[in-house]
């Protein structure tokens, strides 16, 4: 599947320079606040310094008219009838990963659970590139003895942080253990992002569940 670049891009603002970031020595915390305050309708993204192309963001800091949408925690939907009903495998999408080798069932899921996300945010009237939080729960799969964090980063950048903020190119992903290729959705979108894992997920069989937080770009 080739990439989907976003048509509108994010008007988020993202310091990427050192000072944009890090605060200077004997700057105080009341001047910090002055430089870094949002204006009303707008929304601001502290990026790591130097990082053209970073996962996540630091944070993100909102002007208080800025109109925001918050999902619920979105699963995976069981879309392969190959594998036993309820079974982690049944809430992958054989579609997704076909052709592909080293694929994870977390990885799996966790293509399908961001596809459902940006199905849910179209339906709110947003994008991709509208998000700018995001929290993700991990269950360990069967078998193993911790989540696995790696096939999920992997999930996460075929939709979300795979465009350079330095060139603006779209940046080639791995899925699994395949060469790097082309993002199932391009986008520029770097959330503050928080990933936990936890004993389990209310649908059994579920590994992965994810919940995110956008701003309309016509109220900011």
């Amino acid at each position: 599947m080739s990439a989907k670049p976003m048509s509108r891009r994010t008007k988020i603002l993202g310091a990427v320079a050192a000072t944009g970031v890090m605060l200077a020595a004997g700057t105080t915390v009341a001047e910090s606040r002055g430089w870094w305050s949002p204006r009303d309708n707008e929304v601001r993204v502290m990026l790591p310094a130097g990082n053209s192309n970073p996962a996540i963001a630091n944070g993100v800091a909102m002007g208080g008219e800025v109109a925001i949408y918050q999902s619920s925690g979105l699963g995976p939907t069981a879309l392969n009838p190959g594998a036993p009903a309820g079974s982690p495998e049944s809430y992958t999408d054989p579609a997704l990963t076909a052709g592909k080798e080293g694929v994870t069932i977390t990885e799996a899921q966790a293509l399908v659970v961001l596809r459902n996300i940006v199905t849910n945010l179209q339906a709110a009237g947003l994008r991709p590139d509208d998000v700018i939080t995001m929290k993700c729960y991990l269950v360990a799969a069967p078998g193993t003895q911790t989540a696995d964090y790696a096939g999920w980063n992997r999930a996460y950048r075929q939709y979300f942080a795979n465009i350079d903020l330095a060139s603006h190119e779209v940046i080639e992903v791995p899925m699994g253990t395949s060469p790097p290729a082309e993002p199932l959705v391009a986008n520029d979108a770097r959330p503050a992002r928080a990933t936990i894992e936890i004993p389990s997920l209310a649908v059994p069989g579920w590994l992965v569940e994810v919940e995110v937080t956008a701003a309309y770009p016509n109220r900011r």
